[in-house]
C-alpha cells in the first residue's frame, strides 16, 4: 500500500487554475479581533489562539518539491473491498482556553528541518516513485448486503426552463479566515492532527449545526504545494456551530478515531489505477439521515483538468455523522470515462432531492436528476431532466446540459431569501471561482459572474457554499494548491 507520503501527485489535478496565476495574492487577509472562546459564540474551547492564528499566505514557489515516478505493478484486488472497523473515541469537550494543546505529547515534535534550498528561494526537489497497479481480481470478503430497492416506475413529467433573472452583482470579496492547518482559528493541527486538507463542503446536519467534509488529509510532516506529508486520510468531517462568520467558522469538533486524530469516513483502497482515494462532493440531511456524495477516483493520473473515477455514489450515517456506510447500489458507474453525476451537488427541497452532477473533469458540463427524499438510495426512482421534462431515462448519461462546460466542483444551493438557486464553481475558462442564479434548478441561468480570480489567489480552486449565508453575504471556502488548506471567503453579492 502506497503511504501519504510518497503520494504527493494525487491532488495534481487541483492545481490547474494555477495557471492563470501572474500575480501575486492580492486580497485582505482578515484575522479575528481576540481570542477566545466568545468568538465561537460560546463554545468553550473552540475559539481561535491570537499567538497561533497567522495572515501569512503560502508562496507558489514551494520549498520542497516530490517529483513524481510512477512504475507498473501488479497486485491483486478482492471484490468486493473489505471495509476496515470505524473506531470512534469521543475526546470529550475541549480545553476551555483556546491555547492550551490538548494533545502535545501528540504534536509538538513535528517541526520539520530547514534546508539550504528554502533559504535561497528555490525548492528542495526529490523523486517519489509510486507504484501504479494492474489489478488482479479476486473474491473478496463474504458481505451480507441488504436487498436491493424494490424498482420503482417514476413518470414522465413536463418541467419547462423559466427566464434567467438578472445576474447577480458581486462586489468586495475578503478572505475572512483560515480554516484548516497551522495558522488557522480552529488550530486543526494541534486538535486533530489535520495539518493540510482541502474542499471545506458544508451542509446543515439539524438546526443550528454545520458538517463540513474535507477531501484528502494529510498530518505530520505535511508540506504543501499539495499533500504532501504523512498520515493520509482520504476525508475527514468537522462540525460548526459558529454563526459569527464575519471573523471566521470555528471548528467546535470534528470525528476522531483516536487522541486527537480526525477520522478517515469513508474508506479506499488508496491503490493507483484501481481506487487511489474517495472524495466527498456534497452533503445533505434528511430527517436524522445524513447523506453524503463521494466520489471514487481510480487515478489522478490522465490529462490536464480531468482524472479518473470508477463512479459517484452515495454513502449515508445514521448516527449524525460518526459513521457512514457507501450504499452498495447508489452508485453511477463511470462508462467509458464520459459519464455525468461523476461528481455530484445534492440538494434537498420541497420534497425532492436535486443531483447536479458533472463528469469526471473540470472541462464538463451540467446534467440534472431529482428523486423524491424516500427515495435517495434507490436508482430506479431518479427522474433525469431531458429537453423540458424530468424522465427515468435508460440511460442517465442522456440527461441535458443545463450549465455549459466548463465546469468544476459543483456547490449549489437554495436561498430561502430571494427565492432563488445559487450555484458556485471552478470556471477554468476564466480561472475563477463563479457564481450563477437560476428561479429553477433546471435554469435558465444567469452567465456566470467570477466572485475571486486566479490572479489574486494563484492555484485556487473549490468554492464551496456555506448554508448560512444570508442577504448580501454570501460565505464559501476556497482552497489553494500552494497552502493546500481552507480558507473561509465572503462575496458581497447583491441583484
Amino acid at each position: 500500500m502506497p503511504t501519504r507520503g510518497r503520494t504527493p501527485r494525487l491532488r495534481r489535478w487541483r492545481s490547474i487554475a494555477g495557471v492563470a496565476a501572474v500575480a501575486s495574492v492580492g486580497s485582505a487577509f482578515l484575522v479575528p479581533a481576540a481570542a477566545g472562546a466568545e468568538e465561537s459564540d460560546g463554545v468553550p474551547g473552540a475559539g481561535p489562539c491570537a499567538s497561533d492564528v497567522s495572515n501569512e499566505v503560502g508562496s507558489i514557489i514551494p520549498e520542497e518539491l516530490d517529483i513524481p515516478i510512477p512504475y507498473p505493478a501488479i497486485t491483486t484486488v478482492p471484490y468486493p473491498a473489505p471495509e476496515p472497523p470505524q473506531e470512534r473515541y469521543d475526546p470529550g469537550p475541549l480545553p476551555p482556553d483556546p491555547c492550551t494543546d490538548p494533545c502535545p505529547d501528540l504534536t509538538d515534535d513535528d517541526q520539520r528541518p530547514s534546508n539550504l534550498s528554502s533559504e535561497i528561494g528555490i525548492p528542495r526537489l526529490g523523486l517519489d516513485f509510486n507504484p501504479f497497479y494492474f489489478g488482479i481480481p479476486v473474491p473478496g470478503p463474504e458481505q451480507e448486503l441488504p436487498p436491493p430497492p424494490p424498482e420503482a416506475d417514476p413518470p414522465v413529467e413536463a418541467a419547462p426552463r423559466a427566464p434567467a433573472p438578472s445576474r447577480p452583482v458581486v462586489g468586495d470579496v475578503t478572505r475572512v479566515s483560515k480554516v484548516t492547518g497551522e495558522g488557522s482559528i480552529s488550530r486543526t493541527h494541534k486538535r486533530y492532527q489535520v495539518y493540510g486538507t482541502d474542499l471545506g463542503i458544508m451542509w446543515e446536519t439539524q438546526p443550528g449545526q454545520v458538517a463540513v467534509a474535507f477531501g484528502d488529509t494529510v498530518g505530520k510532516g505535511f508540506h504543501p504545494p499539495g499533500g504532501q506529508g504523512g498520515d493520509w486520510r482520504s476525508n475527514v468531517l468537522g462540525f460548526s456551530t459558529d454563526r459569527n462568520l464575519a471573523n471566521g467558522m470555528t471548528l467546535d469538533s470534528m470525528v476522531q478515531d483516536s487522541r486527537c486524530h480526525a477520522a478517515e469516513l469513508l474508506s479506499s483502497r488508496k491503490l493507483d489505477n484501481v481506487e487511489i482515494t474517495t472524495i466527498p462532493t456534497s452533503g445533505f440531511a434528511v430527517g436524522d439521515r445524513q447523506y453524503m456524495s463521494y466520489m471514487s477516483i481510480r487515478t489522478w493520473n490522465s490529462i490536464p483538468a480531468t482524472w479518473w473515477t470508477n463512479h459517484g455514489g452515495i454513502a449515508y450515517s445514521d448516527d449524525g455523522g460518526s459513521t457512514w456506510t457507501k450504499d452498495p447500489y447508489a452508485k453511477w458507474e463511470n462508462i467509458f470515462g464520459v459519464t455525468k453525476f461523476q461528481v455530484q451537488a445534492m440538494v434537498p427541497h420541497e420534497g425532492y432531492v436535486y443531483m447536479f452532477g458533472t463528469p469526471n473533469t473540470r472541462l464538463g458540463s451540467v446534467g440534472l436528476a431529482r428523486v423524491p427524499e424516500d427515495q435517495v438510495l434507490n436508482k430506479s426512482a431518479y427522474q433525469y431532466w431531458q429537453n423540458d421534462v424530468w424522465t427515468p431515462v435508460a440511460d442517465y448519461t442522456e440527461a441535458s446540459t443545463i450549465v455549459s462546460a466548463p465546469v468544476a466542483e459543483l456547490s449549489v444551493r437554495f436561498d430561502e431569501a430571494s427565492g432563488k438557486w445559487q450555484m458556485s464553481y471552478l470556471d477554468t475558462s476564466k480561472a475563477a471561482i463563479s457564481l450563477r442564479e437560476s428561479d429553477t434548478p433546471q435554469g435558465a441561468w444567469t452567465d456566470s459572474v467570477p466572485m475571486v480570480s486566479a490572479l489574486e489567489y494563484p492555484e485556487l480552486y473549490g468554492g464551496f457554499i456555506h448554508p448560512w449565508s444570508t442577504g448580501r453575504d454570501l460565505y464559501f471556502t476556497m482552497s489553494t494548491w500552494s497552502d493546500y488548506n481552507v480558507f473561509l471567503m465572503r462575496a458581497d453579492v447583491t441583484r
